[in-house]
């Protein structure tokens, strides 16, 4: 049983980790501001979430899940915050979005 536990929860890691890994490679190749701030905050939301869940099944039911758990309530919430006061900032400094040009139809 320990053994199932301990691979349910390698997994839940690993695949967290893996999400933010995307969300990174996101927000170096994304062009502007705004979506990277969409990128990062999306993913990293999600993948904070399966770490947590992660740690929280291998530790089993103790003092550090009720930690983790207010850590994770804590980062739900923080996170997409931050994004949304990033995004203000940008706009009150006359960031544009960068958009392709539409060709004509000729």
């Amino acid at each position: 049983m320990e053994i199932i536990i301990n691979l349910i929860s390698f997994l839940f890691i690993i695949l967290g980790s893996l999400i933010i890994l995307v969300g990174s490679l996101g927000l170096l190749r994304l062009p502007d501001v705004f979506s990277r701030i969409h990128a990062v905050g999306m993913i990293d939301t999600a993948g904070i979430g399966l770490i947590i869940t992660g740690l929280i099944i291998f530790s089993g039911f103790s003092a550090v899940t009720i930690k983790l758990l207010i850590m994770g309530l804590i980062l739900f919430f923080t996170s997409p915050i931050s994004g949304h006061a990033v995004a203000i900032s940008a706009k009150k400094n006359n960031l544009k979005p960068i958009l392709k040009k539409r060709e004509k139809n000729k």
